[in-house]
C-alpha cells in the first residue's frame, strides 16, 4: 500500500477538518493582531537603519519630552479625580439611603453615553466669550471684555475636567459592584465595634474594594491615552496629537509609527496592572453572605450633601452638555432633514452595522473553537485577539495602513505585471481597511460578552448533542445559538455604539469623501462651528444611551438581588446552647 493511499485514509474530512479548525484559530489571531505587531516592529526597526535612528532621535530631542510631561500631567490629573468621584458615588449610592438615591444609582452611568469630544465641544461652546454663561455674566455686571477673569476651558486643566467628568462611571461601576458583593459580616462586625460610617468605608470596605478602584481606574486612564478629540481641539499635545501631526503634517510614517509604538508601551503597562489587580481580587472579600449591609438610613443635612455630591457628577458630565446639545439641534432642526445629513447617518449606519456583525460572528466562532479546542495555544490565540479594545484606535489606524498599503502596491504590480492592468487602492483607502480596524478595536468586547453567554451553557448540553448525531456545527446552530440570543445582541449592540463613537481610526482610514457622524462633528467643531456639530453630536449620544439602559438595569437587578436586608437575630439565636 503507497504511502499517499495510507495518508488518505488516516485524513478523513472531519480530521482535516478538525486540524482546521485547530490551526486556524492561532491563524485568526495572529490576522487581528497584525497591527499592533507592526507597530511594535517599527519601534525595533528604528534601532536598526541610519535614517530611521534618524527619526527616533529627532523625536525625542524636540517632542516626544512635551508629549510625555502633558499626557502625564493628563493622566495623573483624571486618575485623582475619577478616583475621587467615581468611589465616592459608589459608596453613598450603595450603603447609604438617602431621598433620590435610586435615581441617581443609574443616573450616574449617564456620562458613559457622552463621547469625551463631544462633551469638550458642548462646554467649549457655554463657556466661550459668546457662550451663554460670560453673556448671562456681563448682562448682569455691565462689565466688558478685558474687565474680567474667566479660565479658559481649553487648556490643560479644562481637558482633565472633561475627561474625568466623562470617564468616572468606569471607576463607579465596578467599585459600586465591589461594594454590593462585599461581606454583610464584616461591616456588621465593624459597628458592633462603634465604628462610624466614614471609619467603616476607609478601615474596612475601601481596602476590600482597591483590587476593583484599580479595574476601574485602569480603564479610565486608557480611555484618557486613547483620546485624540478633546485634547486636539483643546490644543493640548499628547502622543495621539503627535501622531496624526507627524502622519499628516510631516508625512513621515516611521516616525508615527515609532511614537504609536512609545503609546503602546504604556498601553501595556496599563495592562500588565489591570491583570495583577484582577488577580488580587479573589483574596479580597472571600467570605461574602447572602444579604448586603443595611443602608445607613441619612436625614437632614447629610441627605442634601450626599444628593449634592452625587448629583454634580450627573449634572457637569450629562445634564448640561445634552441640554447644550438639545439646544443647537432644536435652533437647526431643517438640518435633520438635508440629504447630506441624512447620507452621514446612512454611512455612520452602515459602518456600524457592518462592523457589528463581522466582530459578532468572529467572536463566536473563535468563542466556540476556544470551548471545543482546550488546548494552551487556543487559550493563548483568544486572550491575543482580545488585547485590541485596550489599544488606542490612533495606534491601531497606523498599525492596518502601513500592511494594507503595502499588499494594495503588490497587487498593483502583480496585475500591472500579468494583465497590464492598475486596479488601484483594494485595501487601503477604503471601507475594507476600517472595518479591518474596528474588528480590532472591538473584538474583545464582543469576546468577552460571548464568552460569558458561552461558560453559562452545561457541556452536558454538548455531549447530548453528540449522542444525537449532531456535529459541531449543528450543536452550535441548533442548541447554543438560541441560548445564545441575549449575548450576542448585547455584544452587537455595544460593537455597534463603540463603531459609531470611534473618532481617531475613522479620521485615518476612512475613504476620500466619506464622512460619518463622529467625523464631521469634529470637523465642524475644527472650523468653530459648534452650533452646527449639534445635530451629529446628538445622534452619537443617543445612539450611546442604549448600552447604558442595559448597564443600570443589569445594576438595578443585581442590586435587588443582593440588598435584601436579613432580619435581626434573636437572642436564643446567637447564645444557642452548646449540643453535646
Amino acid at each position: 500500500m503507497s504511502t499517499a493511499t495510507k495518508l488518505s485514509k488516516k485524513l478523513t474530512p472531519e480530521h482535516a477538518f478538525s486540524m482546521l479548525r485547530t490551526y486556524s484559530l492561532p491563524l485568526v489571531a495572529t490576522l487581528v493582531c497584525l497591527p499592533l505587531i507592526v507597530v511594535v516592529a517599527a519601534f525595533f526597526i528604528g534601532f536598526v537603519g541610519a535614517e530611521q535612528r534618524e527619526t527616533l532621535a529627532h523625536l525625542w530631542n524636540f517632542v516626544i519630552g512635551e508629549y510625555i510631561w502633558h499626557t502625564f500631567v493628563l493622566m495623573v490629573g483624571v486618575g485623582i479625580l475619577v478616583t475621587m468621584i467615581g468611589v465616592s458615588a459608589a459608596w453613598l449610592t450603595t450603603v447609604c439611603d438617602f431621598k433620590g438615591v435610586s435615581w441617581l444609582r443609574w443616573a450616574l452611568l449617564l456620562p458613559l453615553a457622552m463621547p469625551a469630544y463631544i462633551t469638550a465641544y458642548t462646554y467649549s461652546g457655554m463657556l466661550s466669550f459668546e457662550g451663554p454663561v460670560q453673556s448671562l455674566l456681563r448682562d448682569l455686571t455691565g462689565w466688558k471684555f478685558g474687565e474680567y477673569f474667566f479660565p479658559d476651558i481649553r487648556s490643560l486643566p479644562g481637558a482633565i475636567l472633561v475627561l474625568s467628568f466623562v470617564l468616572f462611571p468606569y471607576v463607579y461601576l465596578i467599585t459600586r459592584a465591589a461594594f454590593i458583593e462585599q461581606s454583610r459580616a464584616a461591616l456588621e462586625a465593624a459597628r458592633t465595634l462603634g465604628i462610624t460610617p466614614t471609619q467603616s468605608f476607609w478601615r474596612v470596605a475601601l481596602p476590600m474594594a482597591r483590587p476593583a478602584i484599580a479595574t476601574g481606574l485602569t480603564l479610565a486612564l486608557m480611555e484618557t491615552l486613547a483620546d485624540y478629540g478633546t485634547v486636539q481641539y483643546f490644543g493640548i499635545t499628547t502622543f495621539t496629537t503627535g501622531i496624526f501631526r507627524t502622519w499628516y503634517g510631516m508625512n513621515d510614517q516611521i516616525g508615527a509609527l515609532q511614537l504609536a509604538s512609545i503609546l503602546l508601551s504604556a498601553v501595556v503597562v496599563l495592562m500588565v496592572v489591570e491583570r495583577i489587580s484582577r488577580r488580587q481580587s479573589q483574596y479580597h472579600s472571600a467570605g461574602r453572605s447572602k444579604h448586603c449591609v443595611r443602608p445607613f438610613k441619612l436625614t437632614g443635612i447629610r441627605a442634601v450633601l450626599a444628593f449634592i455630591a452625587c448629583f454634580i457628577p450627573v449634572l457637569l458630565g450629562f445634564i448640561l452638555p445634552a441640554l447644550q446639545l438639545l439646544t443647537w439641534s432644536f435652533e437647526r432642526l431643517h438640518v435633520w432633514l438635508e440629504p447630506d445629513f441624512i447620507a452621514l447617518i446612512r454611512n455612520s449606519l452602515v459602518l456600524a452595522i457592518s462592523a457589528s456583525v463581522i466582530t459578532v460572528l468572529v467572536a463566536l466562532w473563535l468563542c466556540y473553537g476556544k470551548r471545543r479546542i482546550h488546548t494552551p495555544l487556543t487559550r493563548a490565540s483568544i486572550n491575543f485577539a482580545s488585547l485590541g479594545y485596550a489599544i488606542p484606535g490612533v495606534v491601531i489606524a497606523v498599525g492596518v495602513i502601513v500592511p494594507f498599503a503595502w499588499l494594495d502596491n503588490k497587487i498593483i504590480q502583480v496585475s500591472e505585471l500579468l494583465f497590464g492592468i492598475n486596479p488601484g487602492l483594494l485595501l487601503s483607502g477604503t471601507i475594507v481597511a476600517l472595518l479591518f480596524a474596528y474588528l480590532v478595536r472591538f473584538l474583545s468586547v464582543s469576546i468577552q460578552t460571548i464568552d460569558s453567554g458561552l461558560s453559562q451553557i452545561s457541556t452536558a448540553m454538548d455531549e447530548s448533542g453528540k449522542i444525537l448525531g449532531l456535529n459541531a456545527q449543528e450543536i452550535l446552530a441548533r442548541i447554543h445559538f438560541p441560548l445564545l440570543k441575549t449575548s450576542l445582541l448585547t455584544a452587537t449592540i455595544l460593537v455597534f455604539v463603540d463603531v459609531l463613537k470611534e473618532l481617531p481610526a475613522t479620521l485615518i482610514l476612512r475613504p476620500f469623501n466619506f464622512n460619518t457622524l463622529a467625523v464631521r462633528a469634529f470637523e465642524l467643531a475644527g472650523d468653530e462651528r459648534l452650533a452646527e456639530a449639534g445635530p451629529a453630536a446628538l445622534m452619537i449620544v443617543l445612539a450611546g444611551l442604549i448600552p447604558v439602559i442595559f448597564l443600570s438595569r443589569a445594576m438595578q437587578a443585581r442590586h435587588d438581588k443582593n440588598n435584601q436586608v436579613a432580619p435581626t437575630p434573636k437572642a436564643e439565636e446567637i447564645y444557642e446552647p452548646v449540643k453535646t
